[in-house]
């Protein structure tokens, strides 16, 4: 039979009505169902026991398409607020459930593939743009990743770049969905296909509409300072901004590069056109050029294809008693936090507050509901509000 499916993306509906759950789930439920126990309730958290690359913390995100995942199917739903700078485990080991369902396992077990794909993968691009955001400190960044990246995912990945801590995004359909305008220079290619960087330039300040920054990319030809000082001559005043996009084989030392250009535009008496630095950059990267005179990086690949948080489901209590696999824990938790420290403590469902081990508050209830018998229990949180947690967070985080 011939696929005439044009791309190799699921549906909203096959991801609604579970078609993209592993086999075995249709087959879990089957025997259930024909042993009878068709009502069997239990409770269920999601939890990791590690975050990648000895990560510290890790962002929680993707919670708003689990919820509509989940709307209408007949089960309560407990969770981290999206943006929560979470740990793998407490102070004291225990893995932090950074969401819990609760209700008939049949009615959500094939669920569970998508549900954590959901999370698993934005969790991670947006706990990567956090960490780059923390090294960047208050300088521009912009998302370019999304060509490193299945395009259905673009919307999914701009968003959580945005909401770990990127001021713009690239990509038409992202930005749409986020409110905002798409964000962008302009390609080598345009500078190729024109035969000259200086006509290139020319042109875009010319065609582009004046809310549109001019900023040149100037490494196409010639090396970086040349043409920058090209770049701030060609345009005078109109010009915003250089962008470096030097590619690893010839880029040297960056920072000093950086240095090179900010000195020279400086010395022409360019001090408003700032600089922009692409290509190959991470947290650990952004960190180390931040102080060279970058006014804001474009960063893709390292945030588009972050490792992914290794979520997984286990059910914790069957008809109200304590279950659990071996190297899991049994029985219902309360996650509770210290806003202040950023320390989390987890208990059983029945206990009361704990204290903050650092500064003696009343710690404060961290799962909140997100469905109540699949309703969703209140409207999601714009990604504004979400950005602006994590920002917060990542200010009380100590220096790393």
């Amino acid at each position: 039979m011939t696929n005439l499916r044009k791309f190799q993306v699921a549906s909203e509906d096959e991801i609604k009505n579970a078609e993209t759950t592993d086999v075995y789930f249709t087959r879990t439920k089957e025997i259930l169902e024909k042993e009878g126990l068709s009502d069997l309730r239990v409770t269920a958290e999601i939890t990791t026991g590690s975050l990648p690359r000895n990560w510290e913390w890790g962002i929680l995100a993707g919670v708003e398409e689990a919820a509509h995942l989940l709307e209408d199917v007949p089960i309560d739903v407990h969770s981290f607020p999206e943006g929560t700078l979470f740990h793998s485990s407490d102070a004291e080991g225990v893995r932090e459930p950074v969401m819990v369902l609760e209700g008939r396992y049949l009615d959500f077990c094939l669920y569970e593939t998508p549900l954590l794909g959901l999370l698993c993968q934005a969790s991670g691009i947006a706990t990567m743009a956090a960490r780059v955001r923390k090294a960047a400190g208050k300088k521009t960044l912009l998302s370019f990743g999304i060509r490193r990246a299945h395009p259905a995912l673009a919307p999914m990945i701009d968003r959580s770049c945005y909401i770990g801590g990127f001021d713009e995004v690239s990509s038409m359909v992202g930005a749409k969905l986020l409110g905002k305008d798409p964000a962008g220079t302009m390609p080598h290619s345009l500078i190729i296909a024109m035969g000259d960087q200086v006509k290139a330039w020319k042109s875009f300040n010319k065609h582009m509409p004046k809310k549109v920054p001019r900023i040149a990319l100037v490494d196409t030809y010639y090396d970086e300072k040349t043409e920058s000082i090209l770049a701030a001559e060609a345009l005078g005043k109109d010009l915003f901004g250089v962008r470096l996009d030097t590619p690893s084989s010839r880029r040297g030392n960056l920072a000093e590069i950086v240095r090179e250009v900010r000195w020279e535009l400086d010395l022409r008496g360019y001090n408003h056109v700032k600089i922009f630095v692409s290509g190959g950059l991470n947290d650990e990267t952004v960190a180390q050029i931040s102080l060279a005179g970058v006014d804001g990086f474009g960063v893709g690949t390292s945030v588009s294809n972050a490792p992914s948080i290794d979520f997984a489901l286990d059910i914790v209590e069957a008809d109200g008693k304590p279950v659990a696999k071996r190297g899991k824990l049994g029985g219902r938790k309360m996650a509770w936090r210290c806003d202040d420290c950023l320390i989390e403590k987890i208990t059983g469902a029945t206990q009361t507050a704990p204290k903050c081990p650092n500064c003696g508050v009343t710690m404060a209830k961290l799962l909140a509901a997100l469905l109540s018998r699949g309703r969703l229990s209140k409207t999601p949180p714009s990604p504004d509000h979400i950005r602006e947690r994590v920002l917060g967070q990542l200010k009380r985080l100590n220096p790393s």
